[in-house]
C-alpha cells in the first residue's frame, strides 16, 4: 500500500501527466493512420485484369481446409468466383478436393483460366489419389486449366524428398495433357534445380516479408526484381512464372517488414506495374483474406488478400490514395465513455480533488481509447472461444483498473465518531489496496507468459502491446509509490524485463518490439525497486 508519508499530490500529478501524455502519442498515432498516402496509381489498359490470383473459398466464419470432412458448396464457389472475375483473368488453386474441383467448371462462363494443384504431403496414398483426381479434371478441361501444378513448397515443408518430386511430377507429365510444373520458394529452387529438367516451366515464391531477412516495403520491389533475375538467369531458357507474390495487411511486424493495408496497396501497385512492364508471369496471393490460416501463420497469414473476407469487396483502391483507418469514432467514443466513467466513479464521495479527479479520469480515457483498440485487433487476431476467454479477461482487466482506481479513496466517509471514522477509513484503504494489488498480480502474471511466449517464439505471434498498456501506466506511475511488494510479484516482473529486452534485442529497429519493450519495463521495473513486504519486516 501507499505510505502515509507519500506526497499524494506528486502522485496522482505524474499519472495525469504521464496518462496525458500517453493520450496524446496515440492520439498522434491514430491520427497519422487516417491521413491519405499517395502511391503510385495502377492504371491497367483498357480490358486488362491482374494476371492471375491465389484462390481458396475457406473464407467464412469456421470454415477450414484442416478439417477433412470440409466441402465447399457450389454456390459460394461461383459467388467467389463471380467477384473474383471482376478483377483477375486467373485463378491459381492448391488442392482439387474438398469442393475446388468445381472451380474449373464454373470458371469456364466467366472466362477465367485456371493453374490447377495437387496438394502433395505426407500421406502417399492421399497424394496418389490427389494426383490422379487432378489429373482427370485438367484432361476433361484443358479449355480452362492453363497448367497443372504438382505440390506447393513440399521441399520446404520436408514432406517429400526431391526424388520422390521427381516421380510424382514424371506421372503428371506422362499423363497430363496441360503443361506441368511445381511450385516452391525460388532459394527452395535453386537448391533442388534438377527438377527443372522435369518441368515444363519453373514456378518459384518470392514473398519480401518473409524472407530470412525481411525486407522494408521501399526495397521490396527491387527485391523481388533481383530475385527475378537472379532465378530467370539459374533457369536460363525455362519460362519462369512468379507462382506467390505478395503483401499482408494485418498482424506482427518481422523487423522492418511491416503488415498494414497502406503497404499491401502500394505492394500490389507498384509490383503488377513492373510486372507488365518487364513481361514477367505472375500469381498474387492470395484473392480473398483466409482467417483460417491465423492457426497456422498467426494473425498476419490471414490477411493477404484482394478482397475482404466477409463482403468479398476490393481492400483497397488500385488507384488514388490509401489510408489506413476510415475514422477514428470509435477510439474517440471510448476515450469519451472511459473518461466519463471514470469522473463519475472518482467524484462519488468526499474526496474529490480536482488533482485526483483529473488524473483518474485522464486515466479512465486512456483506458477507454485502448479497449476500443484492443476490441477491433481481438477481432482480426483471436482464433477461437479460449482466446476470447483468456486475452479477452485480461482486457477486461486492463480496462477495469482505471475505474478500480477511481474508488480508491473515492467512498464517503460516516458520520460517527473520530475512532469510528479512523477504523472505517484504515479498514478501507486495506480493502482498496488489496483490490489494486489482486489486479496487479494477475496482470504482472499475464505479462509474464506474454513475455516468454514471445521471447521464445517469436515467429507468429502478435506483440500484446495494447493488452498491457493502460496498467503500464497506471501501475508504471503508482507503483513507484508502494511501499511493498512480494517475492511472487519481483520474480514476475524479473520474468518480464528478461522477456521484452531479449525479444527487443533481436529485432531493435521494430516499432512493435519497441513498444512492448517500454510497456514491459514500465509494468515491471517499479515492482523490481521497492522492497518487499519480508524486507520490511526484517527492518
Amino acid at each position: 500500500m501507499i505510505s502515509p508519508r507519500t506526497d499524494r499530490k506528486a502522485l496522482w500529478l505524474t499519472l495525469l501527466l504521464t496518462s496525458l501524455g500517453a493520450l496524446l502519442l496515440l492520439s498522434a498515432i491514430l491520427w497519422s493512420r487516417t491521413r491519405p498516402i499517395e502511391m503510385h496509381d495502377l492504371h491497367l489498359a483498357e480490358g486488362e485484369k491482374l494476371k492471375c490470383v491465389s484462390y481458396a473459398p475457406f473464407h467464412r466464419p469456421g470454415q477450414t481446409p484442416l478439417d477433412i470432412d470440409a466441402h465447399i458448396g457450389r454456390e459460394q464457389i461461383a459467388a467467389d468466383l463471380a467477384a473474383l472475375a471482376k478483377i483477375t483473368e486467373c485463378v491459381r488453386l492448391y488442392s482439387v478436393a474438398q469442393g475446388l474441383d468445381q472451380v474449373p467448371e464454373l470458371a469456364r462462363p466467366l472466362g477465367m483460366k485456371v493453374l490447377l494443384g495437387a496438394w502433395i504431403g505426407y500421406e502417399k496414398a492421399r497424394n496418389a489419389r490427389e494426383l490422379e483426381h487432378a489429373i482427370a479434371l485438367a484432361n476433361a478441361n484443358t479449355d480452362v486449366v492453363h497448367a497443372l501444378i504438382v505440390g506447393n513448397e513440399v521441399l520446404l515443408r520436408r514432406e517429400r524428398t526431391e526424388d520422390e518430386m521427381r516421380v510424382l511430377i514424371r506421372h503428371a507429365k506422362a499423363n497430363a495433357k496441360v503443361p506441368v510444373t511445381y511450385a516452391d520458394v525460388w532459394e527452395f529452387w535453386t537448391r533442388h534445380d534438377s527438377l527443372a529438367a522435369e518441368v515444363d516451366f519453373v514456378t518459384v515464391h518470392i514473398l519480401p516479408f518473409w524472407e530470412d531477412e525481411p525486407v522494408d516495403i521501399a526495397l521490396a520491389l527491387e527485391h523481388v526484381a533481383d530475385t527475378r533475375k537472379h532465378v530467370g538467369q539459374h533457369f536460363a531458357g525455362k519460362h519462369v512464372l512468379i507462382g506467390e507474390t505478395g503483401w499482408p495487411s494485418a498482424g506482427r511486424q518481422r523487423e522492418e517488414s511491416k503488415p498494414s493495408r497502406v503497404n499491401q496497396a502500394r505492394y500490389v501497385r507498384e509490383f503488377v506495374h513492373r510486372a507488365h512492364a518487364e513481361g514477367w508471369d505472375y500469381n498474387l496471393i492470395e484473392a480473398i483474406d483466409q482467417p483460417w490460416k491465423r492457426k497456422l501463420e498467426g494473425t498476419v497469414g490471414g490477411y493477404w488478400g484482394m478482397l475482404d473476407a466477409d463482403s468479398l469487396t476490393p481492400k483497397f483502391p488500385l488507384s488514388g490514395p490509401v489510408a489506413e483507418r476510415d475514422s477514428l469514432f470509435g477510439p474517440i467514443g471510448g476515450a469519451a465513455l472511459g473518461g466519463l466513467l471514470a469522473l463519475l466513479l472518482a467524484t462519488t464521495g468526499r474526496r474529490t480533488h480536482c488533482l485526483r479527479v483529473s488524473a483518474i479520469t485522464a486515466a479512465g480515457a486512456l483506458g477507454g481509447v485502448v479497449a476500443v483498440l484492443h476490441w477491433e485487433h481481438a477481432h482480426i487476431a483471436y482464433r477461437n472461444a479460449l482466446e476470447w476467454s483468456v486475452l479477452g479477461g485480461v482486457g477486461a482487466l486492463a480496462g477495469l483498473l482505471p475505474l478500480v482506481l477511481a474508488r480508491w479513496y473515492g467512498e464517503p466517509v460516516p458520520a460517527t465518531h473520530a475512532a469510528g471514522r479512523i477504523l472505517w477509513r484504515t479498514d478501507r484503504l486495506r480493502s482498496k489496496a488489496a483490490s489494486i494489488g489482486m489486479l496487479r498480480g494477475l496482470l504482472l502474471f499475464a505479462a509474464a507468459v506474454a513475455a516468454l511466449l514471445l521471447w521464445v517464439d517469436p515467429r507468429y505471434r502478435d506483440f500484446p502491446t495494447l493488452l498491457y498498456l493502460t496498467p503500464a501506466v497506471v501501475f508504471g506511475v503508482i507503483g513507484w509509490w508502494r511501499t511493498g511488494t512480494t517475492l511472487q510479484e519481483r520474480t514476475l516482473a524479473l520474468v518480464i524485463v528478461v522477456g521484452v529486452v531479449a525479444r527487443w534485442s533481436s529485432e531493435p529497429a521494430n516499432p512493435q518490439a519497441i513498444g512492448w519493450l517500454l510497456a514491459g519495463l514500465a509494468l515491471a521495473l517499479p515492482v523490481l525497486a521497492v522492497r518487499t513486504h519480508e524486507d520490511e519486516k526484517r527492518q
